[in-house]
């Protein structure tokens, strides 16, 4: 059965209440992470979040490292962590359970489940990436331009247009249509136990990989406007 969204009207714009508290708690999780696992932190005898705050900067590095590279990444880090953290427990939260009401009004589910979240966190991800180009690597981003002409120009436009789209529409399809599958298990009763497990398990890898794909492009689009390979 389809659920309905918790909408409000607010200066003539219409807002969907449980995806802004899912993002709201999104955030705080994270917020409570980062400050958990930077807080005591010890060089002789480190907890177990340290370890798996070190291994995810690691791994985020690692990322940057590949794309942008160490050089011109350093600055990028944050920015890397921030979303591979919040893209995936965000994928997560729909997973364990959903609240529904008694008028089918979903009240829980991933943020990441709804296209103006991931809209949103692709806008700031190519505004970004463009802004970057803009001021620190002016000549060579409007260059580069130049370097097509006629219909090879109007296809580079259109892949400029199409990157935003593919970023938000591969995040939200993954993990809404995981949440949907969920869904129909659970409306299958006792029979659907079993297939719950197994498809939760899928979805957190899903998730996981989801976070890391979203993390990766952006780095490659900043480091496609941020850095100029010369011509040999």
């Amino acid at each position: 059965m389809e659920h309905k969204v918790p909408e409000f009207e607010w200066l003539g714009f219409h807002f969907d209440a449980s995806a802004l508290m899912m993002i709201g708690i999104t955030s705080v999780i994270v917020l409570i992470l980062a400050i958990a696992g930077a807080s005591r932190a010890s060089v002789t005898n480190p907890s177990k979040l340290q370890n798996f705050m070190e291994w995810t900067i690691e791994f985020v590095e690692g990322i940057i490292g590949s794309t942008i590279g160490s050089k011109h990444g350093k600055g990028f880090i944050a920015l890397g962590l921030t979303l591979i953290m919040y893209i995936f427990i965000g994928n997560m939260l729909g997973l364990p359970f959903s609240i529904v009401t008694e008028d089918h009004v979903s009240w829980w589910k991933s943020p990441t489940a709804d296209i103006a979240v991931t809209g949103a966190l692709t806008v700031v991800v190519i505004v970004l990436s463009h802004f970057l180009g803009i001021t620190r690597n002016t000549k060579h981003y409007f260059a580069h331009y130049f370097e097509f002409k006629g219909a090879m120009l109007i296809l580079h436009l259109i892949e400029v247009v199409s990157k935003p789209l593919t970023l938000a529409f591969r995040l939200y399809g993954n993990i809404y249509a995981g949440e949907i599958m969920i869904s129909v298990i659970v409306g299958a009763g006792w029979f659907g136990v079993a297939p719950l497990f197994v498809w939760q398990g899928f979805s957190v890898f899903v998730g996981a990989i989801q976070a890391f794909v979203f993390t990766m492009l952006t780095m490659v689009y900043i480091s496609q406007t941020l850095i100029h390979e010369e011509k040999h």
